[in-house]
């Protein structure tokens, strides 16, 4: 899938299980790894990443040896094997949870807009959760105008277009929140577009929306 964050949504609350099996995944697969290196690919600060690398180390899961050039060679102890399969288990099986429910909500959402007559629908943020919208939306008595996602380049997503902003989709009746990284901020965003209440926002994303008569 597009990006680490997307592609461990069982992780997602668990910040320090997520961090710490991509430490592990990554000095798994090349123990000349650098702290920079898996900083830059976890997303996460450099100093963030020696503090997680301490820590393993300190649990047992790591094992470090100096090689030449004073540079570090990193290796996977037995614990460290048996805690990475453990995250992954875990990481697997929160997964098939997390895409039943964003199914089910998604499908929702969908047979509530058509319930009002809403037909054409955009969706806002490109990603895992975008993905299974649009499948969703396969088998829906809606109309999937696009993504709306100002932080990609891309044109297309999962085969429908993708714009920078709403009015780039042309006429829209409503707006499902897709967008997993930054969900209340997408949905102020777009809230600035169309009528709040005429965007889904699933309950797997635990966006605030204000009640009514707030501003």
């Amino acid at each position: 899938m597009a990006d680490r964050d997307a592609r461990q949504p069982g992780l997602a609350s668990d910040p320090d299980a997520e961090i710490t099996l991509g430490l592990l995944n990554a000095v798994h697969e090349n123990s000349a790894v650098t702290q920079r290196s898996v900083a830059r690919e976890l997303g996460i600060a450099l100093g963030l990443t020696n503090a997680y690398l301490k820590r393993c180390v300190k649990k047992g899961l790591i094992k470090v040896s100096q090689v030449p050039a004073n540079r570090y060679a990193y290796y996977l102890t037995p614990k460290g094997f048996a805690e990475k399969s453990r995250l992954t288990a875990e990481y697997l099986s929160s997964s098939f949870s997390f895409f039943r429910n964003a199914r089910a909500q998604c499908t929702d959402a969908f047979a509530a807009c058509a319930a009002r007559g809403w037909t054409r629908v955009a969706l806002a943020g490109t990603g895992d959760l975008g993905e299974i919208a649009t499948l969703c939306g396969l088998d829906a008595p809606v109309t999937l105008a696009g993504f709306v996602d100002g932080k990609t380049e891309a044109r297309r997503f999962a085969g429908l277009p993708v714009a920078a902003s709403l009015a780039g989709l042309g006429p829209v009746d409503a707006v499902l929140i897709t967008d997993l990284k930054r969900p209340q901020e997408t949905f102020e965003a777009i809230a600035g577009s169309i009528d709040p209440a005429r965007i889904f926002t699933p309950r797997l994303l635990n966006v605030v929306r204000p009640k009514p008569g707030e501003a």
